[in-house]
């Protein structure tokens, strides 16, 4: 399974901030948000992955990921950007990455979504899978519908009336024809590819499972400053009271495997004295 990281956008939501930097790169705690969805990437066991970005954040994020030196792989991971000229919807990255795909299996992960405990699903026969969360205000979500067998019976985006409390995340898991299923899409009245859209063509096809996340996890939209300042103290609180670490990159790189303890070592060595250097240092050599 490959992975795709969407991290265009404008982030109007939090202007000004981002009039000069992009939200991805905007701290949540101690790193930046689009740490997070990769970190998220890492312990799912992926390492083909592309980021999508626009073009004031690409330059930024090459050199975030020490790409802008060549310098590949970057903590064991395969690393691919393509620059999105202008926000066209969530779908559409399905169509950019649709090359780059190829034969495997996706995995769509929104650029400023935190997520805690998530773990890869089982198709069972399905071609995608969505992954709820039980919010309080689902009109501000994709809400999903479910039977008495925990199968989708409809999704709808946003709707005054919602059918369930059952929010559909930031995170997707899709077969190799999500690219050419996009393509077919209509623009919606923003004239944008919708991912809704994208998910009830697969629904209408009856090869749309289910995952749901734990209530005992986390997991924060971090489109707006509220969200960023929740998810920040929850980080801050996790990680004072536990211990460890969320959305570290490179304590993640090491325990899938992708690097070796001594190269975990020369790259915290290498940091600026810092509390991130000081949190992995709790976390990954005495923890």
């Amino acid at each position: 399974m490959k992975g795709i990281i969407l991290a265009g956008g404008t982030g109007s939501r939090v202007y000004p901030s981002t009039k000069t930097v992009s939200k991805q790169l905007l701290p949540i705690y101690d790193k930046p948000t689009i740490y997070y969805p990769l970190s998220t990437l890492i312990k799912l066991g992926i390492k083909d992955i592309m980021i999508i970005t626009n073009a004031q954040s690409h330059p930024h994020l090459l050199h975030l990921f020490n790409q802008s030196n060549k310098v590949k792989p970057y903590l064991g991971l395969n690393i691919t950007f393509k620059v999105q000229l202008y926000p066209a919807g969530i779908a559409e990255a399905l169509i950019i990455a649709e090359s780059w795909q190829e034969d495997d299996n996706v995995c769509l992960i929104l650029g400023d979504n935190i997520f805690t405990g998530i773990k890869k699903p089982k198709l069972n026969g399905k071609k995608a899978c969505v992954v709820s969360y039980k919010v309080s205000n689902p009109t501000d979500y994709g809400v999903i519908e479910l039977d008495a067998t925990d199968t989708i019976v409809s999704i709808e985006e946003k709707p005054s009336c919602p059918a369930s409390n059952l929010a559909v995340t930031g995170i997707y898991f899709y077969d190799n024809t999500a690219g050419s299923r996009a393509r077919a899409l209509q623009p919606s009245e923003r004239g944008e590819l919708e991912i809704t859209d994208l998910n009830k063509s697969y629904l209408q096809d009856n090869v749309l499972g289910h995952s749901s996340l734990n209530s005992n996890y986390a997991w924060f939209d971090t489109g707006n400053p509220d969200e960023m300042f929740a998810a920040s103290m929850y980080v801050k609180s996790i990680q004072d009271r536990t211990n460890t670490m969320i959305g570290c990159i490179e304590g993640e790189s090491w325990k899938q495997g992708n690097i070796k303890y001594e190269e975990l070592q020369k790259i915290v060595n290498k940091m600026p004295q810092c509390s991130y250097k000081t949190n992995i240092v709790m976390s990954y050599y005495f923890g």
